[in-house]
């Protein structure tokens, strides 16, 4: 897959010269029903031996249309994880647009002229919610009058899940509630988020549970506070874990929010190490213990818990 970045105004000789099928969308975490609108891309591309190529935006729109600051977004995936996902979907131009100001002030007919037609689109694939512009008159049933017969519209509608749309927003309010069951059934992957091991307080290592403390971007959307069965890749290798996010309020009161990580069975320095976390189940949300005793007490319980999922799971 070709990675290409584009400020507006391009120029043109940035673009493949290829004929391409076109995917528009901001795609925030791929989801299944991102994934549908994609693979109807993939098909139309395979059935008329022409290129797939998605368009997907640097940073979401509202952080220049409600002028909100870069750094206070939460993504379900970075852009880099992104790109991994288009990949794996066989995509093979993921067009990055810079969503800047010059960019948003485009009227509907100029997008569609600059950022369809001359990337060479014979068909344009959208979700039935894409919009370009204002919604009165930049959404998916205007985009035929802005074709003008240079390239075809396809519309895929909404994909749901027992009744109910699949969303990137119904998503985070899952994530915000702990059901990380449902977050993996929507998205059709388990949710994970990426980072840095770093040196804590090393208040773990004492209690006897010794814990990967990792330091992620202020865009990553962590899941609710609580104590989660987890899984920790280092390098290429997965392996089992119990993850917390919290401030360990059992220590005194307004402590940064942590993201801890004990690795089953694990004996290895991985300070410095850049490694991913899956978040499969919440086994319970944080609570202040009557002291350290108490704690380690429940962490036990929480590591007999955490065996016993992954058994039953590979059973």
């Amino acid at each position: 897959m070709k990675i290409i970045k584009l400020r507006h105004p391009y120029k043109q000789t940035e673009i493949p010269t290829e004929k391409v099928v076109l995917v528009l969308g901001f795609f925030d975490g791929v989801h299944r029903g991102h994934q549908k609108v994609i693979e109807t891309g993939k098909k139309l591309a395979e059935e008329n031996q022409l290129k797939l190529a998605v368009m997907t935006f640097n940073q979401h729109p509202s952080i220049v249309f409600q002028k909100l600051l870069p750094e206070n977004m939460r993504y379900l995936t970075s852009l880099e994880q992104k790109e991994r996902h288009m990949a794996e979907l066989g995509v093979d131009y993921l067009y990055e647009v810079e969503f800047t100001s010059s960019f948003a002030s485009l009227p509907p007919q100029a997008f569609v002229d600059q950022y369809i037609v001359d990337l060479h689109a014979e068909y344009a694939v959208s979700g039935f919610d894409y919009t370009y512009g204002p919604k009165d008159i930049a959404d998916v049933k205007h985009l035929p009058e802005y074709a003008k017969g240079r390239f075809e519209t396809i519309t895929v509608p909404k994909e749901e899940d027992e009744g109910e749309k699949i969303s990137s927003t119904r998503i985070r309010e899952l994530m915000a509630q702990g059901n990380m069951e449902e977050v993996t059934n929507l998205l059709g992957y388990t949710y994970e988020i990426e980072g840095t091991v770093i040196h804590g307080d090393a208040r773990g290592r004492l209690l006897g549970f010794p814990t990967a403390n990792i330091k992620t971007k202020s865009t990553v959307r962590l899941p609710e506070e609580g104590v989660y069965v987890s899984e920790l890749k280092v390098g290429d290798t997965w392996y089992p874990a119990m993850g917390s996010i919290g401030h360990n309020d059992t220590f005194g009161a307004g402590r940064e929010l942590t993201v801890e990580v004990y690795i089953l069975d694990f004996h290895r320095d991985i300070y410095g190490e850049q490694v991913a976390v899956r978040w499969n189940h919440l086994l319970r949300e944080q609570v202040a213990f009557d002291g350290a005793e108490a704690l380690v007490k429940q962490l036990k319980q929480d590591e007999v818990d955490t065996r016993a999922y992954f058994e039953k799971r590979n059973a």
